[in-house]
């Protein structure tokens, strides 16, 4: 044995758990199939601005400790995720607050505000949500949901808001204040310089290889560890002997712009049902850029298949109960360890990877001692 972990994945929970365990005196190797660290936070400079290649990543949570721990790898900003929504010719304020309230009814008041969903959820007449459809009516009203949930999430999802099951939505954000913030964590900003940085730091002094898929790897090095940390799908670990996890994929269009300002926002939203793509990220307003030209990517939600890229799981009875069936197998050998979104079957958000990679840690080390 070379080294006492292969890493398989160089993203946030893998890079974490290779750090610390390094700190500790452990002999790692991290391999990713990309051609570069970071993963799906990973950020390349374009005209002088970090662009967010596979999607928006905005650090939040409520964690302090978290946030101690994620600081000592990049100095943060102070942005503020406040995203807007276009439906047709109209623009809305996101999460749902007064301002969406007050563009949508021309009201002015949390009161005026409570009445007109609360009519329209009597008149809608769901006690026990069926869908999501029921369930995004039963929140917020019938107004909300036609322009801003139903073409968005149908998008998203690539199902009928009928077909879905209630559970995605139930904790939609619904606040009666005039408060843009969407996040409600004390702690919210961006890398200055970008996320690849932090991943960078993480990993240095550590091997690392790239452009190297796990399964030729480990033919030709089948013994090169004494225990794998495996961050990719765990279904694909286990040759979907059990049959294939679902998730939803995404397809990113970037374009440089010869110009200053493209949309006046780092994120917007398109939830009109005939609009392609679900949102347009302009990655500038991330970091307060004031560069002459603009990197924009228009994000699309797409079907996946094997040779696409995981994004979100979805989580629907079938899934998880295949998902345990795997996990299952998975206690059974000692020697192997998966985490991260795809080896958990689980979104999520960056300050929960922190979390859970340090509660991994802390199982095979602290523990030990």
């Amino acid at each position: 044995m070379q080294y006492d972990y292969l890493i398989v994945g160089a993203g946030p929970f893998g890079s974490l758990f290779a750090y610390e365990a390094t700190k500790r005196g452990k002999r790692c190797l991290v391999i990713d199939k990309r051609d570069h660290v970071a993963g799906n936070i990973y950020t390349e400079n374009v005209e002088g601005i970090n662009v967010h290649k596979y999607g928006a990543h905005i650090f939040h949570t409520s964690n302090k400790a978290t946030w101690e721990y994620i600081n000592q790898f990049a100095e943060f900003n102070h942005f503020v995720n406040a995203p807007v929504a276009v439906y047709n010719d109209e623009l809305y304020n996101l999460p749902f607050n007064m301002n969406t309230f007050s563009k949508m009814w021309g009201i002015k008041t949390p009161a005026e505000a409570k009445r007109i969903i609360e009519e329209q959820i009597a008149n809608a007449g769901v006690d026990e949500p069926r869908n999501l459809e029921e369930q995004a009516i039963r929140l917020v009203g019938k107004d909300i949901y036609e322009k801003l949930i139903k073409g968005y999430t149908e998008k998203q999802w690539g199902r009928p808001c009928t077909e879905l099951p209630a559970f995605i939505i139930k904790r939609l954000p619904v606040r009666f204040t005039y408060n843009n913030n969407y996040f409600t964590d004390r702690y919210q900003g961006i890398p200055i310089g970008g996320y690849s940085q932090i991943i960078e730091k993480m990993l240095e002094g550590i091997e690392v290889r790239l452009s190297t898929d796990y399964f030729d790897f480990v033919k030709e090095n089948p013994n090169i560890a004494t225990k794998t940390l495996f961050t990719g799908p765990i279904d694909q670990f286990y040759k979907y002997c059990y049959g294939e996890l679902e998730y939803r994929s995404l397809v990113f269009d970037t374009k440089i712009l010869d110009e200053e300002n493209f949309q006046g926002n780092a994120v917007v939203n398109y939830t009109a049902a005939d609009v392609p793509y679900t949102r347009i990220i302009e990655h500038k307003h991330f970091e307060f850029g004031t560069q002459m030209k603009t990197v924009i990517t228009y994000e699309y939600s797409a079907d996946w298949t094997r040779d696409d890229e995981p994004y979100y799981p979805i989580n629907d009875t079938r899934n998880n109960s295949l998902f345990l069936k795997y996990r299952e197998l998975a206690a059974s050998d000692p020697h192997i360890i998966f985490g991260g979104r795809l080896g958990g079957y689980k979104y999520y958000d960056m300050d929960k990877v922190i979390e859970a990679a340090l509660g991994l840690v802390e199982k095979e080390f602290e523990e030990s001692n």
